[in-house]
């Protein structure tokens, strides 16, 4: 291991790194046509109050699905702003409310307070008190966002719900025990994610390096993966040219195993973030597309609902 892996470092990089991110989307990735009607909230969790933005659809459905949205940036990067178009676009093209939230961040709350937070978010969206139907839950995230998803999904499994009708994890990192270095990309070293960047945001998310192992932290490490009937559904979707790619396909054969993967969709010809840190306007239109679709057939109305 190198200087990077040692936690003051690492804790020092991270804060930089966060300070200087730019959370803009690229301007071919805003989707300003379609237009965003929301509402700020304040989500009470174990670890403290957590602010989160509630997308609503347009639509009049009297109680429409949720989709719980959890932004990425490796675990030390808080901006859910960023994820403002992909918020827009689900609510609009699904048809459900849609609460990005944020989470507590690293170095400051380590593992496991992230991953429990957003749990606790779930079981807040999934409360009848809401005016949507939290019956009918979904969750999902990018990058970071994505391992908290299924970290989520995982204690969900584990301690008998919510109940959750998907789970979307988009190019997701799910093995922080491999060093980023020993991850294969076609492009070298040209990817976006270099080797540097999973050691500093690695230690600063969980210092301990057998720690890394946990089934929260890296549900496709060795056999973490192995066994989960009855999780949640999963759409897993990963980059052709993303260092994390591999792990991705492997979480996702471990949920087919199970009789729990919805698709395994590898976009072609792209890299990690690709539908923020690039102007690809039309695969990440497609890609929004599909996974709409998923969250759609996965939240149909009720049949009462659906006569009234």
């Amino acid at each position: 291991m190198s200087i990077l892996s040692w936690r003051p470092v690492a804790d020092v990089l991270a804060r930089a790194f966060a300070a200087g991110v730019n959370p803009a989307p690229k301007p071919g990735v805003r989707f300003p046509e379609i237009a965003g009607r929301t509402t700020d909230v304040t989500i009470p969790t174990r670890h403290g109050d957590v602010a989160a933005t509630v997308y609503h659809p347009p639509q009049s459905t009297t109680r429409p699905a949720v989709y719980v949205n959890v932004h990425g940036g490796g675990f030390v990067v808080g901006h859910r702003e960023q994820d403002d178009p992909w918020c827009r676009y689900l609510a609009a093209n699904a048809d459900v409310v849609v609460v990005n939230t944020d989470y507590v961040l690293a170095p400051r709350r380590r593992f496991p307070a992230p991953a429990e937070q957003v749990y606790d978010v779930l079981r807040w969206a999934s409360s009848d008190d809401r005016d949507w139907d939290g019956s009918r839950l979904c969750v999902g995230g990018q990058s970071a966002g994505g391992n908290l998803a299924a970290a989520a999904s995982r204690l969900a499994l584990e301690r008998g719900g919510p109940d959750i009708a998907l789970q979307v994890l988009h190019y997701a990192p799910l093995d922080l025990v491999t060093p980023g270095k020993a991850k294969r990309t076609p492009r070298g070293s040209r990817a976006i994610l270099r080797p540097w960047m999973s050691e500093v945001f690695d230690t600063a998310y969980v210092p301990d390096v057998d720690r890394r192992r946990d089934r929260l932290a890296s549900p496709a490490w060795g056999t973490n993966g192995a066994g989960l009937h009855g999780i949640a559904p999963a759409l897993v979707v990963t980059a052709e040219y993303d260092r994390l790619r591999d792990e991705g396909a492997s979480y996702a054969a471990d949920l087919d195993a199970v009789g729990s993967l919805a698709e395994h969709h590898d976009v072609a010809g792209v890299d990690h973030g690709y539908n923020i840190m690039s102007n690809a306007t039309d695969v990440t239109e497609r890609m929004y597309d599909l996974i709409a679709g998923h969250v759609r057939r996965r939240t149909p109305m009720p049949d009462a609902d659906r006569e009234a």
